[in-house]
């Protein structure tokens, strides 16, 4: 079942959330506003004809936001967001549904219908991840500098990766540069160190490593802290939907630092988000110019390195 679900939002950010009924399924969780498509309807066409039956508002379909496959008990769907900015009219309940206009940031996860916490996901993330490089800790001053650079002028997050650094010393960094990055938005994550993490709580993710995915039967920190997975193939993937609330999936290109990897290539990259329910950053080869093909291709955006800084 292709089901479309409508990512409304106003002049202020906010996106606008329907309740569902009682008598339907999962009713009380709340959900971006939609419905399934008729045969032979067009997906944007079909998200037209939904807001009008459901919301009496006429409206200008945008650009995709991630697709979801997701399983309800015996029921498959397919749950295929598009961003919404433009519409005529007032939205209105026309389905006795309550509707709620809501910062992206102050949405409950728990609140919302289970396929639909991962759209929540991909609004609220950006699409840019930088990643810092591998240099010894006597760079701590100038990487320091760097981060805070990067803050200040809206890096939108980093992963402190420094395979080099005491666990001591990358805690020590992201301590310095928590309250910068609190204030304009930037989530600092750390690079596998689920316990760093809790420690310095929110503001600060963890991005687990491949090898640490069949460690976790459910996401290790609170709703609050994002939590990134390292996914190299299907398997690692479809493990991220349970444990995380994005991707990065590697390489997609060419790499210095893994010159014996097979690159991916943008048609397999497609082919595996297609299939994956959460948001999925493309990494490796990737500069910023690469963002509108990680785009096209379904991707949340690009994560990198060298041609991040």
């Amino acid at each position: 079942m292709h089901v479309m679900a409508g990512v409304m939002l106003d002049a202020q950010g906010r996106v606008l959330l329907a309740q569902r009924p009682p008598g339907k399924h999962l009713a009380g969780l709340w959900e971006f506003p939609g419905g399934k498509l008729e045969a032979g309807e067009l997906p944007a066409d079909g998200l037209v004809r939904e807001l009008r039956e459901e919301l009496g508002v006429e409206a200008v379909v945008g650009a995709p936001l991630i697709r979801v496959p997701w399983h309800y008990s015996e029921r498959f769907l397919l749950l295929d967001a598009r961003l919404v900015h433009q519409w005529r009219g007032e939205p209105a309940s026309l389905d006795g549904q309550a509707l709620r206009w809501c910062e992206p940031a102050a949405v409950e996860l728990d609140l919302l219908a289970p396929a639909d916490r991962h759209i929540l996901r991909a609004l609220q993330l950006p699409t840019r991840y930088a990643i810092t490089s591998d240099v010894p800790p006597t760079a701590f001053d100038e990487w320091q500098q760097r981060i805070r650079r990067a803050i200040a002028v809206g890096q939108s997050m980093v992963l402190l990766r420094f395979p080099q650094w005491s666990t001591t010393e990358v805690r020590k960094l992201a301590a310095s540069l928590l309250d910068e990055a609190r204030a304009k938005g930037t989530p600092l994550l750390l690079s596998g160190d689920v316990e760093g993490a809790l420690a310095l709580g929110q503001g600060v993710g963890v991005q687990l490593k491949s090898a640490q995915l069949a460690s976790w039967q459910e996401r290790p920190l609170p709703a609050a802290q994002w939590v990134g997975a390292s996914c190299h193939q299907a398997d690692d993937l479809e493990r991220a939907v349970q444990i995380a609330d994005f991707a990065t999936l590697s390489p997609v290109a060419s790499t210095a630092s893994h010159p014996d990897a097979t690159p991916l290539g943008w048609n397999a990259f497609a082919r595996l988000v297609d299939r994956a329910a959460v948001p999925v950053y493309a990494l490796g080869g990737m500069t910023l110019e690469q963002l509108d093909a990680a785009r096209q291709a379904g991707g949340q955006g690009v994560a990198g390195i060298r041609g991040f800084w």
